[in-house]
């Protein structure tokens, strides 16, 4: 029973964590030191309880196994959040492309680009990060053979996204 404790309390205070760090990087300071209070009474706990055992093996296969499990589970949470902004840049043979994206909602800035096999036009696409599998869904069904590049701008300055987001 103790060694569930010890896992699940490591469990948690590692996907506090990973959680916390999201929020530092993106700039929530209000929400990061609050998560960081929780973060280290789970610790200090925990640590009280895993001290009293790290001299069993199971106890530091418990440990480390749900120190690895609590990253994931960060990692999980931060996904679901999905805090944030992601930008696409789209090289398709398709000239229509924006029309249908704009028409969705997204913003989207265009130009002729020149690749190895012709004329292509060349798509920015920003939208929200929870908005990702969607409009790379969308982008795949108007042109199955589009080439993408996603990123994570980290600001805006003028232009469509920055009417909305300041919304």
């Amino acid at each position: 029973m103790t060694y569930a404790i010890m896992g699940l309390i490591q469990v948690l205070y590692v996907a506090l964590y990973s959680i916390r760090s999201v929020f530092m990087i993106k700039g929530m300071k209000y929400l990061a030191a609050f998560i960081s209070t929780i973060e280290i009474f789970v610790y200090i706990t925990g640590l009280a309880i895993v001290l009293k055992y790290m001299d069993s093996t199971l106890g530091i296969i418990t440990y480390c196994g749900s120190y690895g499990i609590g990253i994931l589970l960060g990692i999980y949470i931060e996904q679901k959040i999905a805090l944030g902004y992601i930008a696409l840049q789209v090289i398709s043979e398709q000239a229509e492309m924006s029309h249908e994206l704009r028409a969705k909602g997204y913003g989207v800035t265009t130009w002729t680009g020149q690749g190895a096999q012709g004329t292509r036009m060349v798509y920015i696409v920003l939208a929200r990060r929870k908005q990702y599998v969607h409009l790379k869904a969308l982008i795949q069904q108007i042109d199955p053979k589009a080439f993408m590049i996603s990123y994570e701008p980290s600001n805006f300055v003028g232009g469509f996204w920055t009417k909305s987001i300041s919304k």
